[in-house]
């Protein structure tokens, strides 16, 4: 089978993105995968500083927590749900300068592993910088050069994408420039639109 190409819209906030991470690992040891991480901005009315929960969404994921933490438990992550919720502006141009030098991948998971995993606030430097610094990459340099806002247009241009392609929400995985996966699916579904990707379709959404 030919190379697999998934864009994964996602933002570190969303707690379905983080769980989604067991079917993308899953899929990557069983076809031969391309995985690109890009931003989305699911909250971007947070402030600088970050704010706390509101109330009407701690119900709703007192509703949706343990359906969260069985998914989290059959991917094999951990699972805690923080009170705080970060602006992820940084965090997300700090991804893009990871992407750069080849560690997208690796920086993403160490994020998320941070804020769903042990409930760091990755709205400050230190969480990310000690990311940067857990897969190999420079965490001096990738801070000076994202408040420099090196990467500022990059991320809006991957948020421009996002709406070029109509999504509303996240996770939204795109397969092959062609098929759209909306939320957090089960394995099967993945299986049914890579068995039809040689196939002459335009894109897709898969509910």
């Amino acid at each position: 089978m030919d190379l697999i190409e998934m864009v994964i819209y996602s933002d570190y906030i969303c707690p379905w993105c983080y769980v989604g991470q067991g079917v993308v690992e899953k899929l990557r040891k069983e076809y031969p995968m391309a995985i690109t991480w890009r931003p989305y901005f699911l909250r971007p009315d947070i402030p600088p500083e970050g704010m706390d929960i509101p109330e009407e969404l701690n119900d709703h994921m007192a509703e949706i927590g343990e359906r969260l933490k069985q998914m989290a438990d059959a991917a094999g992550l951990e699972m805690v749900f923080p009170k705080h919720l970060p602006n992820t502006r940084f965090a997300h141009e700090a991804t893009e300068y990871a992407d750069q030098k080849g560690k997208g991948f690796e920086f993403h998971r160490e994020v998320f592993a941070r804020f769903y995993g042990k409930g760091e606030d990755i709205g400050q430097w230190q969480v990310l910088q000690s990311a940067a610094k857990a897969v190999g990459l420079d965490a001096d340099e990738m801070k000076r050069q994202v408040e420099e806002g090196k990467y500022t247009q990059a991320v809006q241009d991957h948020i421009a994408e996002a709406v070029k392609w109509g999504i509303e929400s996240v996770p939204t995985y795109i397969i092959n420039s062609r098929y759209a996966i909306v939320g957090a699916q089960p394995y099967d579904r993945f299986l049914e639109v890579i068995q039809r990707i040689d196939l002459p379709h335009n894109q897709e959404s898969i509910q």
